[in-house]
């Protein structure tokens, strides 16, 4: 067997591996957690809160992804009591999908935090065992790894590109997906290569469109083979602009977050500037409003 990073952990003996002893009991954020899990436990009781009783795992994973979403507003803005509040919304939905789970008997707190537990510690050598990783790429490349065993020996998927579920947002789903790629070796050796695919897949976009698609103010009459191969080279150059993102080393999620945020600013100015209402205002004084918009708005 080849001595790779894969081949080295994949033989890890896991009783080597050494866990930390667990906190104290007195630990302030037990006791803090334990009052968390007690008002969970009482808002499920027959005579506790009737939302609460009524919520099923299925119908919890909306508001786990609403309050992920809102959690991840909050670190931008940065304002830390925000930020407490909606981690903390994020900690109730779990506690509440957790105690929903052990009422019918499929999983418990209990079972979750050890599985937890044990694939933390499974997953980080470098830390509870002996293996050696003093950079985060060779982490990143060792939890692949990792991964790749234990899929392997549960007989799942264990392509490179395994694990990245679905229902993401489709930037962050590209740029996971690329990540995987470049960690599995399928990469261009430059950055530069990364960005020449971009301007083809946006050459190969200008092709398939018609010219009459864009002449058309504001939707064109596209047949069914039209909308289709510009529907193809249109998702193209979104995932290759992704990919480019990931190869410089930028969330494309995050920097098209922040693109909105931008453009929503300088909209809202200019339309400020111009009254309200763009009914009845020209092309040209819209963009020269907006240009004014955008030495103001950042």
């Amino acid at each position: 067997m080849s001595d790779t990073p894969e081949s080295k952990i994949g033989s890890m003996n896991e009783s080597a591996l050494r866990p930390p002893e667990p906190v104290p009991v007195d630990d302030p954020r037990v006791e803090a957690l334990r009052h968390l899990i007690g008002i969970v436990d009482r808002l499920r009781e027959p005579d506790g809160c009737p939302w609460d009783r009524e919520q099923t795992e299925a119908s919890m994973t909306p508001h786990l992804i609403e309050e992920a979403h809102e959690l991840q507003e909050a670190v931008e803005v940065g304002d830390a009591d925000e930020c407490a509040g909606e981690a903390g919304d994020i900690l109730l939905g779990v506690l509440l999908v957790c105690r929903i789970a052990m009422e019918s008997g499929r999983y418990d707190l209990e079972k979750v935090a050890r599985v937890t537990s044990d694939k933390l510690v499974r997953r980080h050598p470098h830390v509870f065992g002996d293996v050696i990783a003093t950079d985060a790429s060779t982490v990143l490349d060792n939890w692949e790894a990792i991964k790749r065993s234990e899929r392997a020996e549960k007989e799942q998927d264990t392509s490179a590109l395994a694990g990245v579920p679905k229902a993401m947002p489709a930037l962050q789903r590209a740029s996971r997906v690329c990540g995987k790629a470049v960690s599995a070796g399928f990469r261009w050796a430059r950055n530069a290569g990364a960005f020449a695919k971009l301007e083809e897949e946006v050459a190969e976009l200008r092709e398939a469109l018609p010219l009459s698609a864009l002449d058309a103010d504001p939707k064109p009459e596209l047949t069914g083979a039209e909308r289709a191969r510009v529907e193809h080279e249109l998702g193209d150059v979104l995932m290759a602009t992704a990919f480019f993102g990931k190869y410089l080393g930028l969330d494309p999620e995050q920097v098209t977050r922040e693109a909105l945020r931008r453009f929503e600013g300088r909209f809202r100015n200019m339309e400020e500037r111009l009254g309200g209402s763009l009914a009845e205002r020209s092309l040209g004084e819209m963009m020269d409003a907006w240009t004014a918009a955008k030495t103001e708005v950042d």
